[in-house]
């Protein structure tokens, strides 16, 4: 049989039971990769296959990082840290037009430093941010487009679960996919703001301004600040310093939450036990997830798609800068569609391997995917973040998206100069021990 057959077969079946029928991605990876490679090598050597990836991902004691940075992101929530980390910025900004909604981007991008996840951070904020938001006067679908926007910023700024994926599944190293992502992280905030600034002046019924509030309310709200920034400092900065590992970062982020959260007397017991499950729960789906790509990647392999990729784009005789465009299209389009980790999941082992043969620095090609991947969270008609805020705000879904997609050119200026100024990208990196 051709290769080729089952690989495109394969393609339209996961693209099928991720978009129409909702089958756990990671479930679907591991199927369909087992029973394509039985068809190419055999159901004996499949079912080696498949036991040698399970083993090896669940047994894997480097993997620890993922449960520790997952934890952490549920202490925080749990402890109410973004509520008062929201009301931290709000108390500074939102005396200003359109102050509330910059809070918000302020507090999605705190969050987002702790948490790691955009669907966490998106439904926390959807909580904290919107009854403010409404209660301001802001549009329902503006509100609840700035929550959705200031969301994916949990992908890129780090501790991002999607980047300890991606560095897994590439070998490259998680500390430099951390580092790599705060000037990104920091430059799509400061776009956000910026458009937000703009929106005002055009318009500045958009964005009604509150009430100023007086120095000691302000002087109240700031412990909420110190602790977000004393996590991500102990986290980002032991990291960036080389005094952490990325498990040892986690597991040190973890204890300082669950001080600070059990210093506030913010975490109860019940909460403390709702956090360790939901870590379980997330975690084993990240494995699962993990698992199920490393069969899909070994049937990718045994069939030579990457092999053949490589080959045929290198007789086109193309320069690498269009082949590279031509794959970060592909992912903006696939993230319209795919959840920004399934689609990583999927493209990677076919992708990853093109992206070396060309010359191209993978670590700068890995920080433009978590900026680029993560546009799909806000953008129709498969947002996640989105479809999260929509649901928490009982907002209509059409509604979030149109508000998002206002910010879609901050997005494009950043993917701009991240493109034009590779310098500007991996300059904390090659910074890092």
């Amino acid at each position: 049989m051709n290769p080729s057959i089952p690989v495109i077969a394969s393609i339209v079946i996961l693209i099928a039971g991720i978009c129409f029928f909702r089958i756990p991605i990671g479930l679907l990876l591991t199927v369909i990769g087992f029973a394509g490679y039985a068809l190419i090598d055999g159901p004996a050597t499949a079912c080696s296959m498949l036991g040698n990836e399970f083993w090896s991902i669940f047994s894997n004691s480097g993997l620890t990082v993922v449960p520790f940075f997952v934890f952490m992101g549920q202490i925080c929530f749990h402890s109410g840290l973004s509520g008062r980390l929201y009301a931290a910025i709000a108390a500074w900004l939102g005396h200003r037009r359109g102050g509330i909604a910059a809070a918000t981007i302020g507090a999605c991008g705190g969050f987002a430093a702790i948490c790691g996840s955009n669907t966490a951070t998106a439904a926390t904020m959807s909580v904290v941010a919107l009854p403010e938001m409404r209660a301001r006067g802001y549009h329902p679908g503006l509100a609840g487009g700035i929550v959705a926007v200031g969301t994916t910023l949990g992908a890129v700024i780090p501790p991002s679960v999607v980047a300890i994926v991606l560095g897994i599944q590439t070998g490259l190293s998680i500390r430099k996919l951390f580092i790599g992502g705060v000037l990104p992280g920091l430059l799509l905030i400061a776009l956000f703001m910026l458009t937000i600034i703009w929106m005002a002046r055009r318009n500045a019924s958009l964005f009604p301004a509150g009430k100023r509030a007086d120095m000691a309310a302000r002087l109240r709200e700031m412990p909420g600040l110190f602790e977000a920034f004393a996590l991500f400092a102990l986290v980002v900065g032991g990291l960036a310093v080389g005094a952490f590992t990325p498990t040892e970062a986690g597991s040190a982020g973890s204890v300082l939450a669950l001080l600070l959260g059990l210093a506030r007397r913010k975490l109860s017991f019940s909460k403390l036990v709702k956090a360790v499950f939901e870590t379980m729960n997330v975690s084993a789906m990240i494995f699962l997830l993990l698992a199920g790509a490393g069969c899909y990647g070994k049937f990718l392999a045994v069939s030579r798609t990457p092999f053949m990729v490589a080959e045929w784009v290198a007789r086109l005789q193309v320069a690498p800068v269009a082949v590279l465009a031509l794959v970060l299209l592909v992912y903006f389009i696939g993230g319209m569609f795919m959840d920004a980790l399934a689609l990583l999941l999927i493209t990677l082992p076919i992708f990853f391997p093109l992206i070396r043969e060309l010359g191209i620095d993978p670590l700068w090609f890995s920080l433009l995917l978590l900026v680029i991947t993560t546009m799909g969270a806000m953008t129709p008609p498969v947002g996640a973040s989105a479809y999260v805020v929509a649901s928490m705000g009982a907002i209509p879904l059409g509604d979030v998206f149109r508000g998002a997609l206002i910010f879609m050119p901050a997005f494009i200026i950043c993917l701009a100069i991240m493109y034009c100024f590779p310098g500007f990208v991996l300059f904390l990196p090659n910074m890092t021990p």
